[in-house]
């Protein structure tokens, strides 16, 4: 096997991109301490984001039958391929964002664990993607911004809580894992970062189509500081159902989106749907 410590986490092999959003982890013991967070077996099939210079492919590629690393940079492909010449390791120059994660799902026939130090400009997007394949996905292991795993985590009546929250522990099960200082990164970022973990649950139960339920959300936060009697007035549909808001009874629509908890939204949404 080709041995992990044959590649340098430490050594700076390019300069990090800004519009990549690149900062490089450089730190051994967190590098290992991510991939081990995602509990990697020799039956699992993975997709890294963003590889970068290798520091967390180095520990998946010794723990996962297959290995499909996505790096956006062609200037690092040569270099990674040189560095982890294994069979179990794919590397794809493209951007993730595109990736057609379905594709690998049927070819692999298997759910697909995803891990990343995502690049903190496109989180969201990240997120939303991985929500989007979830039927292909069992979990995610991202390292984040703080600031942001604090608001997929948030409560309802808390400042952090909003679209993220909401729209991520109703589709999984996220939890902040540990924090990680800016000095284990170069270029050193000017926030703190934290590795989360999201764990992907059914959500046929709920019976709300997904549109709608995104619809209802974003247009309740789109409002923050109305009630949801003058935010819901801007949903596309209002219209169809201004008449039966009336006979709603599960919570006061005197209420701000902030207040209400993540099995609300699900009511509301059933209720209106219906």
């Amino acid at each position: 096997m080709h041995s992990p410590l044959k590649v340098n986490t430490g050594r700076i092999l390019i300069k990090a991109k800004r519009a990549l959003g690149q900062n490089f982890l450089i730190d051994e013991n967190i590098a290992r301490k991510i991939v081990n967070s995602a509990n990697l077996s020799s039956k699992d099939i993975v997709i890294e984001i963003g590889p970068g210079q290798g520091a967390l492919t180095k520990y998946i590629v010794e723990n996962t039958k297959r290995l499909y690393a996505i790096e956006i940079d062609k200037r690092v492909i040569d270099i990674l391929k040189e560095n982890f010449p294994q069979k179990n390791v794919i590397f794809i120059n493209e951007d993730f964002l595109e990736l057609d994660i379905q594709k690998i799902f049927e070819k692999e026939k298997r759910k697909i664990k995803l891990i990343g130090n995502i690049p903190y400009n496109i989180t969201s997007q990240i997120l939303f993607k991985a929500i989007d394949n979830r039927a292909y996905l069992e979990n995610c292991t991202f390292m984040v911004q703080k600031e942001v795993a604090q608001r997929i985590i948030a409560k309802s009546k808390t400042k952090d809580y909003g679209i993220l929250s909401v729209i991520t522990q109703y589709y999984g099960k996220p939890e902040i894992l540990f924090k990680v200082s800016p000095n284990c990164f170069f270029p050193k970022p000017k926030v703190t970062s934290a590795v989360i973990k999201i764990d992907f649950i059914q959500t046929y139960q709920h019976k709300v189509e997904d549109e709608l339920f995104r619809t209802l959300v974003r247009t309740a936060f789109g409002k923050r500081r109305k009630t949801l009697n003058n935010s819901l007035k801007y949903l596309p549909f209002y219209d169809e159902i201004s008449q039966r808001l009336k006979n709603f009874k599960k919570f006061s629509l005197d209420k701000r989106a902030e207040e209400l908890t993540v099995d609300d939204f699900i009511d509301f949404a059933k209720f209106i749907s219906a």
